[in-house]
């Protein structure tokens, strides 16, 4: 199975801090992975480092077959605008532009011309059709949740990174796992949520900075010496 992100002896240091602890890990192309641990395990961490967000203080990254760690601050950033995407839980949706305009931001400052059937497609499947005229206030949370993750698929990205994604509802888990099996994409979501984890194709347990055990799910669980951290 092709890995579509790999993580080499990756160290992260904040503050005198260990936030990694020499990470090696590996995520298949074309699954839904899980990164599952409580606060402070280095999930975010991770996730920011996997994606280019920010460069770790040691160890290798490679993306979709790119060296991302031998980047230019100003090459990361271009890279990461064409073949990643994201999605945070705040969402950054403007509050004055339109769910369509939202959508199509990013290209538009890519200098992207937008694919309007596959935004179509997209906005369909998240039931979002009838509302990209409407401003982000004018929908639930649920609704704003599933226009960021459209939003991170409207480039068609190589990996979508999500950081603790779910709401209540489950209808993002919904979205993010059929955009994985019907169209191929390869997601990685961190989460200190079991029942959300256990959505997902693959998780990799988070604890101390450090991936403690790589888990198959569904129904992967927690290990027993684990199982108190989270409740």
């Amino acid at each position: 199975m092709t890995g579509a992100v790999t993580l080499e002896h990756v160290t992260k240091i904040h503050g005198g801090t260990v936030a990694l602890d020499d990470v090696s890990a590996t995520v298949p192309a074309g699954r839904f992975t899980a990164v599952l641990g409580p606060a402070g395990s280095g999930k975010s961490t991770l996730l920011h480092c996997a994606s280019g967000l920010d460069l770790p203080t040691s160890g290798d990254v490679t993306v979709a077959g790119v060296h991302v760690t031998a980047l230019g601050e100003s090459e990361r950033d271009q890279w990461r605008r064409a073949h990643v995407g994201l999605v945070f839980p705040s969402h950054n949706l403007l509050p004055s532009l339109t769910i369509e305009q939202n959508l199509t931001l990013p290209l538009r400052l890519a200098l992207v011309r937008p694919d309007r059937s596959w935004l179509r497609e997209l906005a369909g499947r998240a039931g979002l059709a009838d509302r990209l005229h409407d401003r982000p206030a004018e929908l639930p949370e649920d609704g704003q949740r599933l226009a960021a993750v459209v939003r991170a698929f409207a480039a068609r990205p190589a990996v979508v990174f999500a950081d603790e994604p779910a709401g209540p509802s489950g209808r993002v888990l919904d979205l993010l796992r059929e955009l994985v099996e019907d169209l191929g994409q390869t997601v990685v979501m961190t989460t200190r949520d079991r029942a959300a984890a256990a959505r997902a194709h693959d998780v990799l347990l988070m604890e101390r900075g450090r991936v403690v055990d790589p888990l198959s799910a569904p129904g992967a669980g927690i290990p027993a010496h684990e199982r108190h951290r989270w409740g």
